[in-house]
């Protein structure tokens, strides 16, 4: 049986090399190696948002600490994330974003701020934000699919780690956003197919022995774990929900996938694919993750004799499933963490490959040389992520601080860049400064805490939307000949904006 698990995972990983070797006869420019030149249609770019929005993070972070800590009530943030992290995010973003940005010719988030605010700083702050608070967020997913593996396969941590490095960078290096997008629809039913799996032996495992059963042993333990607000509080559970939903509209690697898609009328039906994709996915984690004491008696799993979260879905997935089911589980986790992982090595390369050396310090680099920097920083990425994730630190720790610092620098400065003419240079720059201040020194402050860094990446979010607009009103307006090269006309202006809320007719 071992031998079984380990020819479907090779068969898994000889799959992703074949697509990189063939999107590399399609990669010769840069805007073919970051976007796909912009012609990804709808089903793909539903399954290529929600598999980057999803990975090892969800699975083995977040839904074994939140869920053995606030039970039940952590389907808050299922709910969070399908309606306000999918579906409002393509609602009121994604054909703005994808209108302004090709109207424009901007490729990156760093070069939108550049171009909407007329500040060559900007974007070179934004880009070195984006490539060095990517990489822990980066090397969060790598320890959630090295814990799988040693549970799983019986490998080492260290030589997981290592070898998830390694097919990361030669699957991304050679195809780039071409070896995404081909993969990812394939991912996403994977994903779909290990879910329903996951929650039918979750729920018929005699540990739990059906829903109304589990409840009832789950309200033993505590009867506030199946309550709508579990032990920790409301205010965690909130930051928990902002972070996790509001986040991503701020979030490089997820706002790229509106920069991508083939046209504006294919929104509307990735808008709908996307938000049950999500809800799918979310709830089949965090509903496993809200049972999860039942497995172990209430006592927390162990890790090098410490009691350690990141270990209980691994071993909920070994207890739970057959073999043959544990390794579609460990597929699921993979494909959804390898396109989150490609996601994140572009978004960070692009910042330094396009946003730095190419739009600022050598504009006259060939194209065949942009793209071979792109190449060679994927890889730097990949290795500083992996130097991270050999040190001792939580899953969730390290994705909430990068979460946090990066959509709160960035989403307020966005946001209001897409639809408001009022917004200023100085109201950007408090936004970034202030989101920035926020989540690191606040983090700083609290020494990494994990019952903090969450709460803290909430406020770093939330804070800004209210200080970009307020410094705003008090400081120099731009020049109307700029906003209409942004919007057009005052007239059209509002007419996108109006479209872009309500939809085109």
């Amino acid at each position: 049986m071992v031998g079984m698990k380990f020819f479907v995972i090779s068969i898994y990983v000889f799959i992703l090399l074949g697509i990189g070797y063939i999107s590399m006869k399609k990669t010769k420019t840069v805007n073919d190696f970051f976007l796909g030149s912009r012609t990804v249609g709808p089903w793909i770019s539903a399954f290529s948002y929600g598999t980057t929005y999803f990975s090892a993070v969800l699975f083995i972070g977040y839904a074994g600490k939140v869920g053995w800590g606030f039970g039940l009530s952590s389907l808050w943030i299922v709910l969070g994330n399908a309606l306000v992290g999918s579906y409002l995010a393509w609602r009121f973003l994604a054909k703005p974003t994808r209108s302004i940005t090709s109207k424009l010719g901007v490729l990156t988030m760093p070069a939108f701020l550049e171009a909407r605010y007329d500040s060559r700083g900007l974007k070179i702050i934004s880009a070195l934000i984006i490539f060095v608070f990517l990489v822990p967020y980066s090397a969060s997913v790598y320890m959630g699919l090295s814990y799988l593996f040693e549970v799983v396969f019986n490998i080492p941590y260290t030589v997981a780690l290592v070898s998830m490095a390694a097919l990361t960078a030669i699957y991304l290096v050679m195809g780039g956003y071409f070896a995404v997008t081909l993969t990812d629809f394939v991912q996403g039913i994977v994903m779909i197919a290990g879910v329903a799996c996951l929650l039918f032996f979750i729920v018929s495992d005699p540990h739990v022995g059906g829903v109304a059963n589990g409840l009832t042993k789950l309200a033993q333990y505590d009867n506030r774990l199946v309550k709508p607000i579990g032990p920790p509080g409301l205010i965690p559970l909130l930051s928990l929900v902002i972070l996790t939903s509001l986040g991503p509209w701020g979030l490089p690697q997820m706002v790229q996938k509106f920069y991508a898609i083939k046209d504006v009328a294919s929104i509307d039906t990735a808008k709908i694919v996307c938000t049950i994709f999500s809800f799918v996915v979310a709830f089949g984690a965090y509903f496993t993750g809200g049972l999860s004491r039942l497995f172990f008696n209430n006592q927390m799993p162990t890790s090098g004799g410490l009691p350690n979260p990141d270990m209980v879905m691994p071993q909920i997935i070994t207890q739970a499933l057959p073999e043959m089911f544990a390794v579609l589980i460990l597929l699921l986790v993979l494909a959804a963490s390898m396109s989150t992982l490609a996601s994140l090595v572009l978004v960070s390369s692009s910042s330094i490959a396009i946003d730095l050396v190419r739009d600022t310090l050598y504009p006259d680099i060939s194209t065949k040389r942009s793209v071979l920097l792109m190449r060679i920083l994927c890889g730097l990425f990949i290795a500083l992520s992996l130097y991270i994730a050999f040190k001792p630190t939580m899953i969730l720790v390290l994705m909430s601080l990068s979460w946090g610092t990066i959509a709160g620098s960035f989403l307020a400065a966005y946001l209001y860049g897409l639809f408001w003419r009022g917004v200023t240079r100085a109201g950007a720059y408090a936004g970034i400064f202030t989101g920035f201040g926020l989540s690191t020194g606040l983090a700083a402050y609290y020494k990494m805490s994990d019952a903090m860094i969450p709460t803290i990446g909430s406020l770093a979010i939330v804070v800004p939307l209210i200080v970009v607009p307020l410094v705003s009103y008090f400081t120099e307006k731009y020049p109307e000949e700029h906003l209409d090269k942004i919007y057009g006309s005052r007239g059209l202006a509002s007419k996108s904006v109006y479209q872009g809320l309500v939809g085109e007719r």
